[in-house]
C-alpha cells in the first residue's frame, strides 16, 4: 500500500492522492480518487466502484470525518467512478453528489435517491461553495463523455481534469507524479486519441481554462502533471490532430 499524498496545501486548504493498493494494478485499469479540504469540511472525488471502497476511505479517514464530506463529485458516468457510490453515501450521511444533469437520471440503478442526494451540474457549469470558499466546476464536454465536468480549487489551483490527461502505464511501470513529461506522454497518446470525442472538444475546453492559474493537473487515471509540466502537457493536447470520431473512418477501414 503506498500512503496518501498532500499535493497542495494552500491558507487551510488540502488536495490529497487517495493512495493506492498495489494489489490493484492486476485488477483493472488503475484508478486516481482525490480528496480537497477546505478547513474541516471536504469534497471526495470520483471515488470510485467496490474495487477500491474499502482503500479510499481508509485513506479520507486520515484527514476528514465522513459526516463532513459535504460532496461527492462526480465528472462523468464511467462504473469505474460511480458503482460505488450508494456505498459511500451510507458511510457519509451529509454528503450531496454532484453530477451532470445528463447522467443523473441513471443514478438509481446503482441505488441513489436523487430526489434526496443530487445537486444537478448544468452544461455551462457552476460554483460551489465549500465551508466559505468558492470552487469553479468547469465543463470538459465529449472528455469523453458528453456531460463531462472537472473541478478547480482557486486556493491550491490544483485542477482535477477526470479522464483528461489520463495514462495507461505498461505492467511494471507506474509513478503518481509526472517528472519527465516527454517520456510520459507515450502513455497519454493512445489513450486520448482513442477515448476523447475530437479536435473540437478540445478547442472548447481549452477556452473553459482560458486565465486559470493552474499550477497541477490531477487526473482520474495515471499520474499528477505539476509545475512546468502543466504547460507541457496544454501545448501537447493543443498539438493532438486527429483523436476520436476524427480517426473513426481510418480506423474502419483498415485491413479491409
Amino acid at each position: 500500500m503506498i500512503e496518501p499524498i498532500v499535493l497542495a496545501e494552500e491558507k487551510g486548504n488540502k488536495f490529497v492522492w487517495l493512495s493506492i493498493d498495489e494489489a490493484e494494478m492486476d485488477k483493472g485499469i488503475i484508478t486516481n480518487q482525490y480528496l480537497l479540504t477546505v478547513k474541516d469540511k471536504g469534497v471526495l472525488m470520483d471515488p470510485g466502484g467496490p474495487l477500491v471502497f474499502e482503500r479510499v476511505y481508509n485513506a479520507m479517514q486520515k484527514f476528514i470525518k465522513p459526516e463532513d464530506v459535504e460532496y461527492i463529485f462526480l465528472s462523468h458516468e464511467d462504473p469505474d467512478i460511480v458503482s460505488g457510490i450508494s456505498l459511500w453515501l451510507s458511510y457519509c450521511p451529509n454528503a450531496k453528489i454532484l453530477i451532470s444533469d445528463l447522467w443523473d437520471r441513471f443514478l438509481p440503478h446503482v441505488g441513489v435517491d436523487i430526489k434526496m442526494n443530487v445537486i444537478r451540474i448544468p452544461i455551462q457549469g457552476m460554483q460551489i461553495n465549500l465551508n466559505g470558499d468558492d470552487l469553479r466546476i468547469i465543463p470538459a464536454h465529449f472528455l469523453h463523455s458528453v456531460g463531462n465536468f472537472h473541478l478547480y480549487d482557486p486556493i491550491t489551483k490544483v485542477y482535477f481534469s477526470g479522464d483528461l490527461g489520463a495514462a495507461v502505464f505498461p505492467k511494471g511501470s507506474w509513478y503518481i507524479i509526472v517528472d519527465n513529461f516527454d517520456e510520459h506522454k507515450k502513455y497519454m497518446e493512445g489513450f486520448h486519441k482513442k477515448y476523447m470525442a475530437n479536435k473540437k472538444a478540445i478547442e472548447l475546453w481549452l477556452k473553459q481554462i482560458q486565465g486559470l492559474d493552474i499550477r497541477i493537473i490531477a487526473p482520474q487515471h495515471g499520474a499528477v502533471i505539476e509545475g512546468n509540466n502543466v504547460r507541457k502537457f496544454i501545448d501537447w493536447i493543443k498539438s493532438l490532430d486527429k483523436i476520436g470520431i476524427d480517426l473513426l473512418e481510418e480506423e474502419l477501414n483498415t485491413n479491409t
